[in-house]
């Protein structure tokens, strides 16, 4: 039974109690008597009778003295039988008083520790998330170097572009999922995004293609949920290798984005 069927029982089982005053159940007034301060001192003893129900224990003890003093009457037979079996009612009234309270109480219990399962649980999830933010902030960090003057940069070393081609292969799709989540969790933070080419091709193509490179980053970011306005572009061409062109190996490397953080208050260090 909830709360609400509690509250609405407690009025009609009352109202049953109280219905049956028309009649005593004792044959004699020193019967009524008896049964009535026997079911008084039940309640009476009931240390939540006491703390739940009192004004039910007080009525019980008025009409079980004004018994009591009746009986001293001759003739007043029918005033005993009549107090006290108003007395025996007010002591039932206040055990089934005591029980709806304590069955309140258990109630109340039980969406207390309810509530509480549920904050631990949002606690638990909340720390799961920052424990994650924490594990990927702690991967994109170990892939990052600091540059004096640019700040902190990550080198997407696994994101290779082939030879003319602005395509991100697929191999850079790990390491980008890890940049959003970063960012997710990194909110303030922007970034600057910068493509870089070999030495194959024209100077003027190279700066465009490096550009479209670095576009092709922030694309996908922003596909992913980053807002645009965190980011900013810019292509070098094959200005900066960082490896010689003279090999295959090299070339490949100098095919690269570089990501450059701002700080925690979103400021981004000085551009090439």
């Amino acid at each position: 039974m909830n709360s609400r069927s509690l509250r609405i029982a407690a009025p009609m089982m009352i109202a049953g109690v109280l219905g049956l005053s028309g009649c005593a159940v004792s044959s004699s007034p020193e019967g009524a008597l008896r049964q009535a301060d026997e079911r008084y001192q039940v309640v009476q003893a009931d240390t939540n009778a006491q703390r739940l129900a009192p004004k039910d224990i007080a009525r019980a003890e008025d009409s079980l003295k004004r018994a009591q003093r009746l009986s001293a009457y001759w003739g007043s037979g029918g005033d005993v039988e009549h107090y006290a079996y108003l007395s025996e009612r007010y002591s039932e009234i206040a055990r089934l008083h005591t029980v709806l309270g304590l069955n309140q109480e258990r109630l109340a219990k039980l969406e207390r520790d309810r509530q509480r399962l549920q904050l631990a649980l949002r606690e638990s999830r909340l720390a799961s998330v920052r424990e994650q933010d924490q594990w990927v902030e702690d991967q994109i960090m170990s892939l990052t170097t600091t540059d004096a003057d640019r700040g902190v940069v990550l080198t997407l070393g696994d994101v290779l572009f082939d030879t003319g081609e602005a395509a991100l292969q697929p191999s850079a799709n790990r390491t980008v999922l890890k940049l959003v989540q970063y960012l997710q969790a990194n909110p303030k933070r922007i970034i600057r995004i910068e493509g870089y080419t070999d030495n194959t091709g024209e100077r003027p193509f190279n700066l465009t293609l490096s550009r479209d490179r670095a576009q092709a980053v922030a694309d996908m970011l922003v596909d992913l949920g980053i807002d645009e306005k965190r980011i900013e572009v810019q292509g070098y061409g094959d200005q900066y290798p960082v490896e010689a062109n003279a090999s295959e190996r090299g070339r490949a490397l100098n095919r690269r984005v570089e990501i450059v953080f701002s700080d925690n208050q979103g400021v981004l260090g000085q551009a090439r």
